[in-house]
């Protein structure tokens, strides 16, 4: 396969008023898809996990490969993955880009007080996400190996911090969604501060790709999806098709609003 604009545009000139771009969603699709772009060709990304799903041939190179997706596209039968637009894929990138930051800092969190009743120490009695309530957390510990382990865990928090700011900060500031009306109902739900937001509405993009509810909980890995044969049922599948971007951003959203929303306590 070619492997730059100039190389592909060479390749396909002989067809080029007759031709239809496919490629599989993966590393490479978005030089191509703006290529197509950029020359009215049309170009249809195929979704790479269904697609392994659907042929699984027992070889594959570039030539079996090009022969299996032109086959899925003449009949119909190649599971499209959408064509993000270019001008939001940086935004939405550097947002995916601040999730192993948010992890990271999430279990770093979590390693302090699980270290501190390993060793039968009192409970902390306050939150260390702050920084303010991180002084004399390690001098708790008597012996010296524990002390520097939970002294380690603190240092690379407030390390971490400071990067993770600076990335929410560049992300708030580039942030330009078209639809500014459901980004400003969003901030309205309880527990959906400004990242959170972001995320879903960066993810989405666009809700009427996906019109109904089921398919939309589908997409963002919420239910799991049946096999079933005459009527009965033999298990699920599917559970790693979908978006999994969105499915941290429901189920941090739905926890920080019984968390912090009376309402939804009930």
């Amino acid at each position: 396969m070619p492997t730059t604009p100039e190389a592909l545009r060479k390749a396909i000139a002989p067809s080029r008023e007759q031709i239809v771009l496919a490629a599989a969603c993966r590393f490479t699709w978005y030089w191509i898809a703006d290529l197509g772009a950029d020359q009215g060709i049309p170009c249809v990304l195929g979704h790479a996990l269904s697609m392994q799903a659907i042929h699984g041939g027992k070889a594959t190179n570039d030539k079996l490969d090009a022969h299996t997706i032109a086959v899925l596209v003449r009949g119909g039968r190649l599971p499209q993955a959408y064509v993000y637009p270019a001008e939001m894929r940086a935004t939405r990138d550097l947002l995916r880009r601040r999730m192993p930051l948010a992890r990271t800092r999430g279990a770093l969190l979590a390693h302090v007080p699980h270290t501190n009743s390993q060793y039968h120490l009192p409970a902390l009695g306050k939150q260390i996400a702050d920084k303010a309530t991180r002084d004399g957390v390690a001098e708790r510990c008597a012996a010296p190996a524990v002390h520097k382990s939970i002294a380690v865990d603190l240092a690379l928090i407030t390390y971490d911090d400071a990067r993770r700011r600076d990335v929410e900060l560049t992300i708030v500031t580039t942030a330009k969604h078209p639809d500014a009306q459901t980004l400003s109902l969003r901030h309205t739900v309880p527990g959906i501060g400004t990242i959170l937001r972001l995320v879903r509405l960066y993810a989405i993009h666009q809700i009427d790709r996906v019109p109904r509810v089921q398919d939309c909980a589908s997409y963002c890995r919420l239910v799991t999806c049946a096999k079933a044969s005459a009527g009965k049922r033999f298990g699920t599948s599917g559970a790693k098709i979908g978006n999994a971007h969105l499915t941290w951003a429901f189920s941090e959203a739905a926890g920080l609003c019984v968390r912090d929303n009376p309402a939804g306590q009930q």
